[in-house]
């Protein structure tokens, strides 16, 4: 009987900007020379909102992981806090690259990335940046600002004018920035307003730690703009688009558009909501079939068997 691959976890830091990033680093244990996936997360999350979930079963599949928290969110550096900058998160990622290359413990030659939600376009944009990548999952990925925006509706678009027009005029001032929630009920104003999309976020949350639901408003144009699924057609590795079919944050038509055209990209679709992918059978069933892709890609030496 095959059993998995025990497994150490680190907590590590690297530089990034002109700061650092938090992290796990997961080595599946005697193991030489293992492959690495890089793990990032959606809006505004850290990397205890069951990142870790899905980087043990990597690990124990023999294939070493590092999730990481971008900077000036949880216990990374970086100030102002609660600033989601694209430009500055897909640095970090460039980073946790560049830091994973350079360590003696895994293969820097067999890397892969993993991003979900805001994450997952992420690593459609970072895979596009990086060729010398085996592989990337983007796991219900955001891919178009607008249609997102399309989603959330305009009249709660427009109600977050007023807190924007205040947190551009705190950044010229050089005031603390004003926040807008990331996830709120349906029809109020937030990053999110979907039915399943506080509770959801919500429920991510590891008892004893409170989840800053805020973020500075500046980053709203930038997201309205983002269109990382345009760069799926410049992925040059093979690539997983796990999709929900039912997902009420990153709508799925849009997705799959983008999807296609990637050049050696696998498309999974799911029965399940957005939120849903992160725990219960979903979950399960989401790991099986992402640890069989990277174990594909990246090729981990086998656990260890016992009779």
């Amino acid at each position: 009987m095959t059993t998995v691959q025990p497994f150490t976890r680190h907590d590590v830091t690297f530089p990034s900007g002109d700061s650092t990033c938090a992290g796990w680093l997961y080595v599946p244990t005697g193991v030489v020379s293992p492959p690495v996936v890089v793990l990032g997360h959606g809006l505004g999350a850290t990397r205890e909102m069951r990142l870790d979930a899905f980087a043990e079963r990597f690990a124990q599949a023999g294939i070493a992981a590092l999730a990481f928290t971008y900077r000036h969110f949880g216990d990374s550096g970086g100030h102002p806090r609660q600033l989601l900058s694209i430009k500055r998160q897909l640095a970090d990622w460039d980073s946790a690259l560049a830091w994973v290359k350079a360590r003696r413990d895994v293969d820097g030659s067999r890397v892969a990335v993993w991003g979900s939600s805001f994450g997952g376009g992420h690593a459609i944009t970072v895979a596009s940046r990086h060729p010398e990548l085996r592989a990337a999952v983007a796991q219900c990925p955001f891919t178009d600002g607008l249609a997102s925006a399309l989603a959330l509706g305009p009249v709660a678009s427009l109600r977050m004018t007023p807190v924007l027009a205040r947190d551009l005029a705190a950044r010229v001032r050089g005031r603390a920035p004003a926040m807008v929630p990331i996830a709120a009920a349906p029809g109020s104003p937030a990053l999110m307003n979907a039915p399943d999309a506080l509770p959801g976020y919500e429920a991510l949350q590891p008892a004893g730690r409170t989840f800053r639901n805020e973020v500075a408003a500046r980053v709203i144009p930038t997201i309205a703009a983002y269109r990382p699924g345009r760069a799926a057609r410049k992925v040059a590795v093979p690539i997983l688009f796990c999709v929900s079919d039912t997902d009420t944050v990153t709508p799925p038509a849009q997705t799959l558009r983008y999807a296609r055209t990637a050049p050696l990209g696998e498309i999974k679709r799911y029965d399940a909501g957005h939120f849903d992918f992160y725990t219960g059978e979903t979950f399960e069933t989401l790991a099986r079939d992402q640890t069989e892709f990277l174990t594909r890609q990246l090729a981990p030496a086998p656990a260890p068997s016992t009779p």
